[in-house]
C-alpha cells in the first residue's frame, strides 16, 4: 500500500510422505519457507516440483498458502483445473522449483514479474528462502530499484494516505484517519518500511490475494510469511526490486528456463529470450523447440531447453513438463 505511516524433490509419486507431510493441515494453516541449499555456487536452479491429490475440501489457494504459492503459481502450473473446486482425486501440481533471479545474491530480492521475494540470509549466500507476495496494480505499481531496510514496526498502525483513501472513497467506503492493530488492519501484524518510504513489506488480513498484482504498491506477504521473515531481517537490509519475466539458470550441466510473464504482457519472441553469450558459449546446445514451448506455455514452471558438455558437474534434475 503506498502513501502509509507505521505507528504500530522427485515427483509426487515418488514421494507420497512429502504430499502429506506439507499438505496435511487445515486451510487455516500456512507453510513455513523451506531453506534451500545451492550444493554448487554456479548453479541458479532450486527446489522440487510434486504433484498432490486434491480432497473434496481442497482449493488450490489452500495448497497454495500450504506451500508458500501464490494464485497466479497455481494458476499458471494447473490451467485445466478449477481454483476454487479442483475435485476429489484431482492430480494438482505444486510448482516449488524455481530458478533464482538474475541478482546478487544478497539481503532480499523482489521480482516483481513473478510476484516471489527471495531472501538470502548474510552469512551464507548459497542458502535462499522463497516467499510469495502480492504487488502493486496498474498505476500504484511496485516500484523498481535498489533500497533498504530503514523501519520494523510489529503491530503496526495503518495511516492510509489520500490516494488511497480516494480510491476507497470511489467505491464508497470512507476511510478513517487511522486504522490500530488488529484483525482490519490491512497491514497485518509486522511491517517493515523500506528507503522509498512510501512502500512496506508488510502482512495482510487478507491472504487468499498472495500472488497478485492487487496491492497500492506495497509488498504483501502471507502472516506466518511476514513473520518469519520480519525475525531474520535486520535494518539495513539491502532490498533489489526488479523485473524478470524471464529467468535462466543452471543445475549441473542442464540450462532451465522459467517464464512468467502474466495474461497482460506482450511475450518476447523466444530466439530473444536466451542471451546469445550463453547460446553460443562453447560446448552448449540450445533446444529451440523447447524454449518456444516454455514462452508460448508461460506456466511458470522452470523447463529444460539446453545443455552443455565438459563443465564438469553433475547432471542433478533432468526433467520437463
Amino acid at each position: 500500500m503506498r502513501g502509509l505511516e507505521l505507528g504500530g524433490r522427485p515427483r509426487a509419486w515418488l514421494v507420497p510422505a512429502l504430499c502429506a507431510s506439507l499438505l496435511g493441515w487445515g486451510a487455516h494453516q500456512g507453510a513455513w519457507a523451506e531453506t534451500f541449499r545451492l550444493e554448487n555456487p554456479n548453479d541458479s536452479v532450486v527446489g522440487t516440483p510434486f504433484y498432490f491429490t486434491a480432497r473434496a475440501k481442497d482449493t488450490l489457494l489452500d495448497i497454495a498458502r500450504q506451500n508458500n504459492l501464490g494464485f497466479d503459481d497455481m494458476r499458471q502450473a494447473n490451467p485445466k483445473v478449477d481454483i476454487w473446486v479442483p475435485g476429489e482425486g484431482t492430480q494438482v501440481l505444486v510448482p516449488a522449483f524455481y530458478v533464482l533471479p538474475n541478482a546478487p545474491r544478497q539481503g532480499i530480492v523482489i521480482n516483481r514479474a513473478e510476484k516471489r521475494l527471495y531472501y538470502y540470509p548474510p552469512d551464507d549466500p548459497n542458502e535462499v528462502r522463497i516467499y510469495a507476495i502480492t504487488v502493486g496494480k496498474d498505476a500504484m505499481a511496485t516500484p523498481l530499484g535498489n533500497f533498504e531496510v530503514i523501519e520494523k514496526r510489529k503491530d503496526p498502525t495503518w495511516t492510509p494516505g489520500p490516494q488511497v483513501r480516494a480510491n476507497y472513497a470511489a467505491r464508497g467506503k470512507i476511510l478513517p484517519p487511522t486504522v490500530p492493530p488488529g484483525p482490519d488492519n490491512p497491514l497485518g501484524r509486522f511491517a517493515m518500511r523500506l528507503s522509498n518510504p512510501d512502500y512496506l513489506i508488510h502482512g495482510t488480513n487478507q491472504p487468499w490475494g498472495m500472488g497478485l498484482e492487487v496491492s497500492g504498491g506495497c509488498i504483501r506477504m502471507y502472516p506466518e510469511a511476514i513473520e518469519e521473515l520480519y525475525g531474520m531481517t535486520g535494518l539495513k537490509t539491502p532490498v533489489a526490486i526488479i523485473d524478470q519475466p524471464y529467468k535462466y539458470g543452471w543445475l549441473g550441466d542442464d540450462l532451465y528456463l522459467e517464464v512468467q510473464t502474466g495474461e497482460k504482457s506482450v511475450r518476447k519472441h523466444y530466439r530473444s529470450v536466451i542471451p546469445e553469450s550463453v547460446a553460443n558459449a562453447e560446448g552448449v546446445t540450445i533446444d529451440w523447440k523447447a524454449v518456444e514451448r516454455a514462452v508460448e506455455e508461460d506456466s511458470g514452471v522452470p523447463q529444460v531447453v539446453g545443455h552443455r558438455s565438459g563443465s564438469g558437474q553433475a547432471n542433478h534434475l533432468p526433467m520437463i513438463f
